[in-house]
């Protein structure tokens, strides 16, 4: 078996490495810059190469796109602690292996490392024009482990013309997703277009999707050319497609199906060139069931998932969004950008943010405009959004309950009452997920102190909640709580 290679000049990082292939026996080389591996490579290849971006003599992606023009076969895993899109989508476009984020468990590593030496696999090359790869800021921001996931499937689509249907709540950043993909792909020389199908009139929808040969303008008559038409060659990204008529949902659907589709008062069939991408807040199997949506559509669009996590559940995101936010909402109004102490930063990550990443945008739009000091501190917050998070600790830290049964049926009510004011704050605002949303929070909060009492045995946690063990299994797994 030849060696694997590492790459990276920080030492602690080869020599953790260096032990845990010792430890399995995998034989190894390292160095410190890409320049030596590239001198190295012209007398013999490893089995893997494992590589970080950033070093202070090259870079990781360059290294990755040179590697692969003479050994295109070798599986390459890239390492950063910069986890950024950017990062993700151009080492899968490179061609690597995998994405390895720092700091990570060095056992998935090594898992990861002997299924790379094992399967020999690498993705499809993708563009190697590296003047399209952004250095400055982050076209996304999220370190949270489920927005890498989304990083890395963007990566691994970028070179996919399959329809991809992007679920989350609201104001999780849905379209950003979507052009996200377009900007990656083989179209992005190609127009996108976006749709809302909440923001026209039903009975002009049709001529918006699909256009009209002999549409009114003024006292004459003329062709309208329909989302479908202008995105031709490029993206149609369709948001909120839960509320697409009836009526044009079959219409869509052969456009999924054939490529094809009639302009309203046409007679003529038009091939659309057109990749599509749908995203929806709703569950779109309940609305199949209540015969608002055909389920035949609903496999059509759900050929590529990818599901946006609420803020909530990324909470580990807030203070780099928030500084991002009141960054460029300074640069938007041309004034200095005022900072957020750090105990604004720890509020702002206990919030519950029903509106998700648009509700946090917003929230730092008013303090760049209405807070009169540079640094921002707790008394500068909005009264609404103090309450807020009042209620979502009274939610979370109420104490557990006394053996004593008054002061157990005084705790529940304390409980009952300050859900019920979370639950009325939500209402208010809006949200349409309320339930869905505290259901959520309520089962995670269950099965945590379950596991944390049976020191982690699943077995007993499940008799002592009075569930079976494939419900806790399921559970656990629907909630990223496996860890």
């Amino acid at each position: 078996m030849k060696p694997v290679w590492i790459v990276d000049d920080d030492q602690s990082i080869r020599w953790v490495l260096e032990k845990a292939l010792t430890r399995e026996n995998i034989p190894h080389r390292s160095f410190t810059n890409p320049n030596d591996v590239l001198d190295a490579l012209e007398k013999e290849t490893p089995e893997v190469l494992i590589s970080d971006i950033r070093m202070p003599r090259g870079n990781g992606l360059d290294l990755l796109q040179q590697v692969k023009i003479s050994n295109p076969n070798l599986p390459v895993i890239i390492m950063t602690a910069y986890s950024d899109l950017d990062s993700a989508v151009s080492s899968f476009q490179g061609g690597a292996f995998e994405y390895l984020t720092k700091p990570f468990d060095i056992q998935k590593a090594v898992e990861l490392i002997q299924r790379a030496v094992s399967e020999g696999l690498r993705n499809k090359t993708g563009s190697k024009d590296h003047a399209s790869w952004r250095k400055d800021v982050p076209e996304i921001i999220g370190q949270a482990p489920a927005m890498q996931e989304i990083f890395r499937a963007i990566g691994r689509l970028a070179q996919s013309n399959a329809t991809v249907l992007i679920r989350g709540e609201s104001g999780t950043g849905k379209e950003l997703i979507a052009h996200a993909l377009y900007k990656h792909s083989a179209r992005s020389k190609g127009p996108f277009v976006t749709l809302n199908t909440t923001a026209i009139p039903q009975d002009l929808l049709e001529a918006e999707l699909f256009g009209n040969e002999r549409a009114q303008f003024g006292n004459t008559k003329g062709l309208k050319r329909g989302a479908l038409d202008q995105a031709e060659g490029g993206t149609l990204f369709l948001d909120e497609i839960g509320e697409l008529p009836f009526e044009l949902q079959t219409r869509l659907l052969r456009v999924l199906t054939d490529g094809h589709f009639y302009r309203a008062e046409g007679t003529e069939s038009i091939r659309a060139n057109v990749r599509v991408i749908a995203a929806t807040h709703h569950q779109l199997e309940a609305r199949v069931a209540a015969g608002l949506f055909r389920e035949d559509l609903l496999h059509r669009l759900n050929v590529i998932q990818l599901r946006l996590p609420a803020l909530r559940e990324r909470a580990e995101d807030i203070p780099a969004l928030a500084r991002h936010f009141m960054l460029a909402c300074a640069n938007g109004l041309n004034i200095e950008p005022k900072r957020l102490a750090d105990e604004v930063l720890k509020e702002m990550s206990l919030m519950s943010f029903p509106g998700n990443v648009r509700q946090l945008e917003n929230l730092c739009h008013w303090l760049t405009v209405m807070s009169p000091a540079n640094i921002i501190s707790l008394s500068d917050l909005p009264a609404e959004t103090l309450a807020d998070a009042a209620a979502l600790s009274a939610v979370t830290d109420i104490e557990a309950p006394s053996s004593v049964g008054h002061g157990q049926r005084a705790n529940r009510d304390e409980w009952d009452i300050a859900l019920g004011r979370l639950a009325m704050k939500m209402l208010q605002d809006g949200d349409k997920s309320v339930f869905d949303t505290l259901t959520l929070r309520f089962e995670k909060a269950v099965l945590k102190a379950a596991l944390e009492v049976t020191r982690g045995r699943r077995v007993e946690a499940a008799q002592r909640l009075g569930i079976g063990r494939n419900t806790i299994t399921r559970k656990l797994q629907e909630l990223d709580l496996n860890d």
